[in-house]
């Protein structure tokens, strides 16, 4: 079975980050935009990191333009916009396409049952969110009105790290 770990990616700084890095670690991943009505939920992920962070859970923000053109900013102006505004201190990505025929391999990855073994869902909207264990593999997903420090996906992570 394949795993996130495989996969490398770009940083804001242009950098090839290897996913694998992250083994080991519970993954939350999410699918950003700066101009969308649930940017907010930036605070929420640097809420969840600060709280999880330490007990080896990492959020990882894929900025992405696919939605209603919501995402204008590029590379460093994004991380600039995340940190200035929201005190975002969990990773950023370049800006990646979430879906459709440019879909990044990352996320043809995430969304598609048969490449994961087990979720099947593409991204509808910004914030998309993938929780992957510490083997690399996708055990859930929820949608963008799901909070990423709500009850439900911190119940999930805490599955995760009692394993």
């Amino acid at each position: 079975m394949k795993s996130i770990h495989q996969f490398t990616v770009t940083d804001t700084n242009g950098q090839a980050v290897s996913l694998a890095k992250y083994k080991g670690k519970v993954l939350l991943i999410v699918n950003t935009a700066s101009e969308c009505g649930f940017t907010p939920q930036l605070k929420e992920m640097e809420a969840l990191y600060a709280e999880y962070k330490d007990k080896g859970v990492e959020v990882l923000a894929f900025p992405s333009n696919n939605f209603g053109g919501q995402e204008p900013l590029k590379g460093m102006e994004i991380q600039n916009f995340c940190e200035l505004n929201y005190k975002s201190t969990f990773p950023i990505f370049e800006k990646s396409e979430v879906k459709g025929s440019n879909q990044s391999e990352l996320f043809q990855f995430l969304s598609s049952k048969s490449e994961n073994g087990k979720v099947n869902s593409t991204p509808k909207w910004n914030f998309h969110k993938y929780l992957v264990n510490q083997d690399g593999e996708v055990v859930d997903y929820y949608y963008s009105v799901t909070k990423p420090n709500s009850s439900k996906v911190k119940k999930a992570i805490d599955k995760l790290l009692a394993k």
